[in-house]
């Protein structure tokens, strides 16, 4: 009897390749190569799952020309880069991976926002440099986060992790804004209160951006946001590249506007704005917030769970659009 046969687009753990062989026949991308959309859509000719990071585009265009695909299943959990509407017209269920990297990244996210308050990637650059010849009182000094106002722009799961360790572990004041006011019971928990978000952009002196992409949150930060800030405020963009227009950005940097910020995201990711190199005071990482080895693990695992379970006659357990089963 011939097996079901799937794509793993990207390159993963061997032992997640070796779970999968244990139900279908398996195509794999060791060279770990982004494939152009051409060669993905010949690829996935005769498949019914495959497995995607954030990096591949799943359309309408690529699901009409793959009719066997019926299981599109992501270790991100993001999905911007999927049409699930259009998936969900033709049948094809559509997993993400949410929960299992909620702490990792919260701690990334953290971690940008204190090197950007302290100024750390700045002043290791300047030692890097042999610049460094005398301790002057106001070298590199920064801003504090210990007892200063944190602004969460989503307040998803990610953007509560965030609040909590600021709440909790640094003694600061919370302020948020989301579409969607949190329960008063979890308000309290997290010593947070709701903003609008012109409120948020004014009162914050660490802006932490945790919003999904969408159409409606593109550019949702830019050159009017930025000017709403303080001086001395210190911007993180954890989300998804395009929240924030980098090139406003930059340029408010260059202007001090504002007085730093750190991005894990960029608009165009691999690609982004090359005048960010030139701003001061910016920290600068690869969408690495979930790149720990248990979580990169656990999305990888849960992707698989997901889909052994949609070809196998199981129930996946992060299903995006149930409904399409029916289809």
């Amino acid at each position: 009897m011939t097996r079901p046969a799937v794509l793993v687009s990207r390159r993963v753990f061997d032992d997640i390749v070796d779970r999968l062989r244990q139900h279908f026949d398996v195509t794999t991308n060791p060279d770990d190569t982004v494939w152009p959309q051409a060669e993905l859509i010949a690829r996935l000719q005769g498949k019914v799952g495959v497995f995607i990071t954030g990096s591949e585009k799943i359309d309408a265009a690529l699901l009409d020309a793959c009719p066997d695909l019926r299981a599109v299943c992501t270790m991100a959990v993001g999905y911007n880069n999927i049409d699930v509407a259009a998936c969900t017209a033709r049948g094809v269920v559509v997993t993400n991976a949410p929960d299992v990297l909620t702490e990792t990244t919260a701690d990334f996210g953290f971690a940008l926002m204190m090197a950007a308050a302290r100024r750390i990637a700045e002043s290791e650059h300047f030692l890097r440099r042999g610049e460094w010849n005398k301790w002057s009182v106001d070298m590199f000094a920064g801003s504090d986060v210990h007892g200063a106002t944190l602004g969460v722009l989503g307040m998803g799961r990610i953007g509560q992790a965030i609040a909590r360790r600021g709440a909790l572990g640094f003694g600061m004041q919370v302020v948020y804004h989301n579409r969607s006011r949190l329960p008063a019971d979890i308000e309290a928990t997290l010593g947070a209160r709701w903003v609008s978000k012109e409120e948020l952009l004014r009162q914050a002196d660490h802006l932490v951006i945790v919003v999904p992409y969408s159409a409606a949150s593109h550019h949702l930060v830019g050159a009017a946001e930025l000017a709403l800030m303080k001086p001395g405020a210190t911007l993180t963009n954890i989300a998804r590249g395009g929240v924030v227009d980098d090139a406003a950005l930059a340029r408010a940097l260059k202007d001090r506007v504002i007085a730093a910020a750190a991005l894990d995201v960029f608009e165009g990711e691999p690609q982004f704005n090359r005048d960010l190199l030139d701003a001061p005071s910016v920290v600068l990482t690869p969408h690495i917030a979930s790149a720990s080895i248990p979580t990169r693990r656990a999305m990888a695992n849960l992707a698989t769970d997901n889909l052994i379970a949609l070809l196998t006659g199981g129930e996946p357990k992060t299903a995006l659009n149930p409904e399409a089963r029916k289809r």
